[in-house]
């Protein structure tokens, strides 16, 4: 990964170093010699200015970029992850929710024991990923991702689930996502797309093995629904049905959360989570009073633990994404996305990360104080 940037104005300057880091496969189809590509992505930076939006093609493929991005890139999760949960009694609970509550128990003891998770206070993780996706397709034929891999990069910053920041970019399309445990909010390069905000919402991408504390706390909450082979593992499985206070929390004017459920499939034989799924359903209202039903389904394939710092971290995986678009004013249409991604640091206590740090955009702050 290139993560510094010659300064190409005074040879004697030093290097600049890069928000996102450039994934290796993306600098090198920048051109036919290092020189060339660092021009060449010289280039590109400066010409991120609003004349660009005046080409439809360019509109059109941002858009594109954008949708793709917040789908697999940075989806946000509609709950809260109540911390410190291990101190409800197992003695109180249903046989399935004592079950889970063993199961996350043999999880938090795989993944490093709650001695190393209580020394970790921040994290900041750099990762590649490849996207690949499908067009829309009418009724319900086999689907699958079959658009050329768009090659990205992202960095992720975190003190605790509901505070956060990601950093993605893919094929010059950025999307910056963030909350700052009052509010979360995503916004993208695409600037005909307007700041997105809602409550404090926990980012899936740190629950496919980045964040084992949030994991473990979160499928607290679980009850254990039987057993399935994943990938020649056998696995417990766990499943959480979002509660209707989260749902209506995290519903507004435009759309309703109609129900959201979350299931951790962990190896019998590890203790490790080894699948991450969710599936949700919602109800996007127009102007014209019509519904259009948009049901996701998330699923994430977990592997290469290792420890950093006595911590079992999660460094690649694969996440597959079904989309499926119905309703009275709408045909049937189903869409494929799918992701590979690879963790290449992490780092944890890092020194100087404040609050400070999760700051929302000015443009959100400027709503707060109108308000």
């Amino acid at each position: 990964m290139r993560v510094l940037c010659p300064n190409f104005e005074r040879e004697d300057a030093l290097e600049t170093v890069l928000d996102v880091p450039i994934p290796e496969e993306m600098f090198t189809n920048m051109g036919t010699s290092v020189n060339l590509r660092w021009q060449n992505m010289s280039t590109w930076m400066r010409a991120q200015t609003s004349d660009k939006w005046l080409s439809p093609i360019i509109v059109n493929r941002y858009n594109e970029l954008t949708f793709l991005l917040y789908i697999v890139g940075s989806p946000l999760l509609p709950l809260q992850i109540q911390l410190d949960n291990r101190t409800r009694s197992i003695r109180s609970s249903s046989i399935e929710a004592s079950t889970a509550k063993y199961i996350v128990q043999q999880y938090m003891a795989a993944i490093g024991g709650q001695p190393a998770l209580n020394a970790v206070q921040s994290l900041c993780a750099i990762g590649q990923l490849k996207i690949s996706s499908s067009d829309f397709h009418q009724g319900d034929e086999a689907v699958k991702a079959e658009s050329r891999e768009q090659t990205g990069a992202f960095v992720l910053w975190q003190k605790n689930p509901n505070l956060w920041c990601l950093e993605l970019l893919v094929a010059g399309c950025k999307v910056i996502a963030g909350s700052n445990g009052k509010i979360s909010w995503r916004q993208s390069s695409n600037q005909l797309r307007p700041i997105s905000k809602g409550p404090p919402r926990p980012l899936r991408r740190f629950l496919q093995g980045l964040d084992p504390r949030s994991t473990g706390d979160l499928f607290l909450q679980a009850v254990c629904i039987g057993e399935k082979v994943i990938n020649d593992e056998e696995c417990f499985i766990l499943k959480i049905d979002t509660s209707q206070s989260d749902l209506e929390e995290h519903t507004d004017s435009r759309y309703e959360i109609i129900h959201h459920t979350i299931w951790g499939y962990f190896s019998q034989r590890s203790g490790l989570l080894v699948k991450f799924e969710d599936s949700r359903l919602l109800t996007v209202n127009y102007d014209n009073g019509d519904g259009v039903f948009w049901e996701t389904s998330t699923e994430s394939v977990i592997e290469d633990y290792r420890y950093v710092e006595g911590v079992n971290i999660a460094h690649s995986g694969r996440t597959s994404v079904t989309i499926f678009r119905y309703g009275e004013q709408s045909s049937n249409h189903k869409r494929q996305f799918e992701e590979k991604w690879t963790i290449e640091e992490v780092h944890f206590n890092v020194w100087g990360l404040t609050k400070d740090f999760f700051t929302p955009p000015p443009e959100l702050t400027k709503e707060d104080k109108t308000t």
